[in-house]
């Protein structure tokens, strides 16, 4: 009896040796095992690259570097007379064909029955055909202001514009990239040496602290992307992690880097 009591208070000693040990107590906290220290660099939270599906000379560059623009600004206009004519001809056209249609709708033919003479309606396949001449010019009329439409280059959402490729009266190639439109007013975290031995420790949603090295500043954030694929850098595996920024610190520029704390 006296050695099961002996026994007993040995374990009691052990446990609260341990319990009170802090350098064995940190690395058996749960919360410690579950944060992620990783590398990362500032970035818009989105990019595009603009181009022409048409070549042709560039006759405006309505913005520069730096400028804010609105969904529908317009960036670039190229120089394409042939594609105004088109659409000049088309109106044209159009104009044409409603003015016969009109025309079908009251004009009379002259018809001799038994001997007298009667002014009738042209035949209804008559006025058909001249109402599908329209639909047709009308068609027609939108596919050259689609094509001259074409050659104006409009920003596709609110955004800075961050890069311009081109010059006044540059020839513009087939699917060239001439503006690069960011969203800078919206910026965003992404990991860049994340390892796959860490990536699975990761979830969307998890909390993050950013440390950005050049403000000396910290932000939180939030994990809202988790890259399905891997990318190799320096012979290593890595994923890529996006975070939200719960806040845009001033100063805050795209490309300056930060170091993440995934899971703090």
């Amino acid at each position: 009896m006296k050695q099961i009591r002996f026994f007993i208070f040995l374990g009691l000693i052990a446990l609260l040796a341990i319990s009170t040990d802090p350098v064995r107590n940190a690395f058996a906290s749960p919360s410690a095992q579950e944060s992620i220290i990783a590398s990362a660099v500032i970035v818009p939270a989105q990019v595009s690259q603009l181009g022409f599906i048409t070549s042709a000379l560039v006759k405006e560059i309505a913005m520069k570097e730096g400028d804010q623009v609105k969904a529908g600004d317009v960036l670039v206009v190229l120089d394409v007379p042939e594609l105004k004519f088109a659409v000049t001809a088309a109106e044209a056209a159009l104009r044409s064909a409603e003015a016969n249609a009109e025309l079908q709708r009251y004009k009379r033919v002259k018809d001799r029955r038994r001997g007298r003479v009667f002014f009738d309606v042209v035949p209804p396949e008559v006025r058909q055909l001249a109402d599908v001449q329209v639909q047709q010019a009308q068609a027609a009329l939108e596919v050259a202001q689609a094509s001259l439409a074409q050659a104006t280059l409009t920003a596709p959402y609110d955004a800075t514009v961050a890069q311009i490729n081109l010059v006044p009266g540059e020839l513009v190639q087939l699917d060239q990239p001439v503006v690069t439109l960011a969203t800078l007013y919206n910026l965003q975290i992404e990991t860049t040496d994340l390892s796959e031995r860490d990536i699975a420790k990761v979830n969307f949603g998890d909390s993050a602290n950013i440390f950005i090295e050049a403000l000396n500043a910290n932000v939180n954030g939030k994990v809202i992307a988790i890259s399905p694929r891997a990318d190799v850098v320096g012979g290593d595996v890595v994923f890529k992690v996006t975070i939200a920024l719960d806040e845009q610190l001033d100063g805050l520029l795209w490309g300056m880097t930060a170091e993440v704390v995934i899971g703090e």
